[in-house]
């Protein structure tokens, strides 16, 4: 089996039928969007909600030790030289948090696909009436830690103060804002002071696809201007990732995904939070 070049870090659902069997599918998706028991033919679960994050962290949603992760990725049959392909239930929200998950593991061969099952469905591509699944053979992948795509507390707040960078929050503007409550008990409301909010779904358009590469650019630069090191955070992880994979299609290489996220930074603790936009 000839295995197909990853053309991006984004895939239509023209192309994933094209090569479909001859790339690994992955069904990324988190609690209520978990799919509802269908799946693109193939696809294989890539559990946020359970192997595939350290719930010994205090945050949910946590990167495992590189060591799980690869056993992991061998156990759902993942091969160094592999395409993947990445999609999830909601369209485009935690399918990207996987992809940077592999490419924070070394795995470059990887892709989000636009607009995930509701964009597969709408254009009348098969779909199985069972949960992802995988039985068959273990993979080969082999773990190769890139330490600056996953950054902590610490991280954050030393760009926080740095002229040259810039920390983006996804979360709704009313959270960013303090004036909707947290969906985690707990945490304060509000927002890093210096970071700004650029909420994930602001990056997609109409069907739930990503903008085009221009119009992503315009919304990064509307709130970076000329910065090109930038930071990303939101509630637990997740949809900040969404915000790297604009990034990376904006054609920004200097990013960064802060792990713990609000769930961490939130926390009652000595960390500083503001309220307001």
């Amino acid at each position: 089996m000839t295995v197909p070049q990853i053309p991006g870090p984004l895939v239509s659902a023209d192309w994933l039928a094209a090569h479909l069997g001859r790339v690994v599918v992955f069904d990324a998706s988190v609690g209520a969007h978990r799919g509802g028991g269908r799946r693109i033919p193939g696809a294989r679960p890539f559990d946020l909600d359970g192997a595939l994050s350290d719930h010994a962290a205090p945050a949910p949603h946590t990167m495992p030790a590189a060591a799980v992760f690869q056993e992991a990725l061998r156990g759902l049959g993942v091969d160094e030289g592999d395409a993947v392909v990445v999609y999830d239930g909601a369209g485009i929200y935690s399918s990207a948090r996987a992809w940077w998950m592999l490419r924070a593991m070394g795995f470059d061969r990887a892709a989000v696909l636009d607009g995930g099952l509701p964009a597969w469905s709408g254009a009348g591509l098969p779909v199985e009436e069972e949960p992802a699944a995988y039985e068959g053979p273990r993979g080969s992948f082999t773990a190769r830690p890139r330490p600056g795509l996953l950054v902590d507390a610490g991280t954050v707040a030393a760009a926080l103060g740095d002229p040259a960078a810039t920390v983006l929050d996804a979360r709704t503007r009313g959270r960013f804002a303090g004036t909707a409550p947290e969906p985690r008990p707990g945490l304060r409301g509000g927002h890093m002071p210096g970071a700004l909010n650029l909420p994930f779904g602001e990056l997609q358009g109409a069907g739930g696809l990503m903008r085009p590469a221009g119009e992503l650019r315009a919304a990064f630069e509307a709130l970076a201007g000329g910065r090109e090191r930038l930071y990303f955070s939101c509630g637990s992880g997740v949809t900040a990732c969404v915000l790297a994979l604009g990034a990376t299609l904006a054609g920004y290489g200097e990013t960064a995904v802060y792990d713990g996220s609000w769930s961490e930074w939130g926390m009652p603790s000595e960390r500083p939070v503001v309220t307001g936009g």
